[in-house]
């Protein structure tokens, strides 16, 4: 029996209602199951264009299936039927429905885009968005998505990473450059994800080998960090971009992706330098805001901050004169290495160590703590003050900070009660990412509105790879 329908459509309620029918259907073999697939897919594609306009749209088709009787019945086979039409399709029009359907599928089920790594489904994925086409803008921004997804819940295979050519993150690069006059480009935000989780699985694969890796005594060579070390100044704008998303960021899993491509990045001699001076006065600001607002419950993002202030201080631009805001950073270090400090409470052993080793940096070394001690309140105010003008580090310390993870969807705690205030902090750090800055404090600074916010709605139903509780 075939299920195979012609149809003729006067409104796009009638779509609806059709589109409906054929999800709604009984099906009692693999066969059967086949055609309604084979029949949405068709259905679904024909129509594109004319019912089926935007995002919201495919979504809707795709949610449509998802929450229909055939696929409560049959969830298991119609994923990988629908695996297979991944790996098999070649329409784009036909691809855009198939992909979205595994995006908000997995979003929800982990088990899809672990079978769609099972199935070779990464390299396919790798394979399409490189080979995007002017007139498909929607299908390669969802094929960025899923890539960053499927990567989120999970270890990607040696044999997948080794796919991963030099011309693939360049190309990655390039589209952000290319995007670098308009920072609120909706392909800014997956293609900086893509470049951040492929970094994070060259690194935990580098140091956290497994026995379930099929090929452990390989050496993978990070080719995020290898474009970097051999073209960085070709790609600054997207340095520029992860100071603002660090600033803008209120998710703990997004702020460790950040943190462990800046650790290595400041971390390797020939990428020392990669930043904007200024940008790094940003960055040093927004990490000292940070240490400060983070409560002690966060003991693990505040080591991971501490261990990537460490090289930001001793190896880059900062570390020459006039050295930027060097009395602040004395007292903050001095605070957190009180023990029974009022602000920062008991102090841990790790945290002790980290900032003994922040402290050891030279030109902090030589300055001395000065006899009034700021508060923290004060201190904090000072700190926030929008100012107007092969790896140094132990392999310990590079494991423990690949090791960091956090669930996504789960927002970072802070003591700030004020939000209005941090917004505007925030807005004026912003401003002063990728530009000259002033010297007067009391100018006006642009408040910037941060771009994100959908996107960042948008990705709460993720979830984690490679979870990892307690401290590194």
């Amino acid at each position: 029996m075939e299920f195979e329908v012609s149809y003729t459509l006067e409104n796009e309620q009638q779509f609806w209602d059709e589109l409906e029918d054929i999800v709604s259907a009984k099906c009692q073999s693999h066969e059967l199951i086949d055609n309604a697939l084979r029949s949405y897919l068709t259905f679904t594609t024909n129509y594109k264009g004319e019912y089926i306009n935007t995002e919201h749209d495919i979504a809707r088709c795709s949610y449509r299936l998802l929450e229909s009787a055939l696929f409560a019945a049959h969830r298991d086979y119609i994923r990988r039927q629908i695996v297979y039409s991944l790996l098999q399709e070649d329409s784009p029009n036909t691809l855009h429905f198939v992909i979205a359907f595994l995006l908000f599928d997995g979003r929800q089920n982990d088990i899809t885009f672990e079978m769609m790594s099972e199935e070779g489904a990464f390299p396919r994925l790798v394979e399409l968005i490189l080979a995007k086409t002017d007139d498909d803008a929607g299908l390669h921004r969802v094929l960025l998505e899923t890539l960053y997804d499927m990567s989120r819940i999970q270890r990607l295979r040696i044999q997948d990473l080794i796919l991963i050519e030099d011309d693939f993150i360049v190309y990655m690069f390039q589209i952000i450059e290319s995007l670098s006059d308009d920072v609120n480009d909706p392909y800014h935000y997956p293609v900086i994800r893509v470049i951040l989780i492929l970094n994070e699985q060259y690194m935990v694969s580098a140091h956290d080998p497994t026995p379930s890796q099929s090929s452990p005594t390989i050496q993978l060579t990070n080719k995020v960090i290898k474009i970097l070390c051999s073209h960085g100044s070709s790609y600054k704008t997207f340095g520029e971009n992860i100071i603002l998303l660090l600033n803008r960021e209120s998710e703990t899993s997004l702020q460790l992706l950040i943190l462990k491509l800046l650790y290595l990045l400041f971390t390797t001699p020939p990428t020392y330098e990669y930043f904007y001076t200024n940008d790094l006065h940003v960055l040093l600001d927004i990490i000292l805001r940070n240490l400060l607002d983070l409560p002690p419950s966060a003991m693990a993002l505040r080591h991971t901050y501490l261990r990537v202030l460490h090289p930001l201080l001793a190896f880059t631009q900062l570390k020459h004169p006039p050295h930027y805001k060097r009395n602040e950073l004395v007292r903050l270090l001095a605070m957190m290495a009180e023990d029974g400090n009022n602000h920062f409470g008991a102090v841990d052993e790790t945290t002790k160590r980290l900032v003994n080793r922040c402290g050891r940096v030279k030109w902090l070394k030589d300055q001395e703590i000065p006899s009034n001690p700021t508060s923290p309140t004060k201190l904090k105010q000072r700190l926030l003050s929008v100012s107007m003008p092969s790896a140094m580090e132990s392999s310990l310390s590079v494991m423990e900070v690949a090791a960091q993870t956090s669930k996504p969807g789960v927002q970072t705690p802070s003591r700030a009660k004020d939000g209005e205030r941090s917004a505007e902090q925030k807005g004026a750090i912003d401003a002063g990412v990728g530009g000259a800055w002033q010297q007067n404090s009391e100018a006006v600074v642009e408040r910037v509105t941060p771009s994100n916010e959908v996107a960042v709605k948008a990705i709460e139903a993720e979830k984690s790879p490679f979870e990892v509780e307690g401290e590194a």
